[in-house]
C-alpha cells in the first residue's frame, strides 16, 4: 500500500459520518458524509430535509485557498466546505 493510499484512507476515516447543518430559508438541512473519494474527487452525503432522508453524490471542488467543498442547492448556489463538518459523538 502506497503512502498516498494510506493518506486517503486516513482522510476518509476523518470525515466519515461527520455532520453539517444548514438552514436554507425554509428547512434545516443536515448533511452526513457517507464517503469521500479523493481519487475521483467526489463526496457522497446523506441529506436530511423536512423529515426525508436522501443520498446524493457531488463533485469535490477546491477554492482558491485549496479547501475542498461541494455545491448544493437547486442551482448549486451554496458552497458547503468539508472543513465545516464536525464529528458526531
Amino acid at each position: 500500500m502506497s503512502k498516498e493510499d494510506v493518506t486517503n484512507q486516513e482522510n476518509k476515516r476523518k470525515f466519515f459520518l461527520s455532520e453539517f447543518s444548514y438552514y436554507d430559508g425554509e428547512y434545516e438541512i443536515t448533511f452526513n458524509i457517507v464517503d469521500v473519494d479523493f481519487i475521483r474527487q467526489t463526496i457522497t452525503v446523506a441529506i436530511t430535509r423536512a423529515g426525508k432522508i436522501t443520498q446524493d453524490m457531488f463533485d469535490l471542488l477546491r477554492d482558491k485557498n485549496g479547501n475542498l467543498y461541494f455545491e448544493y442547492g437547486k442551482f448549486y448556489e451554496n458552497k458547503i466546505a468539508l472543513e465545516d463538518f464536525c464529528e458526531v459523538d
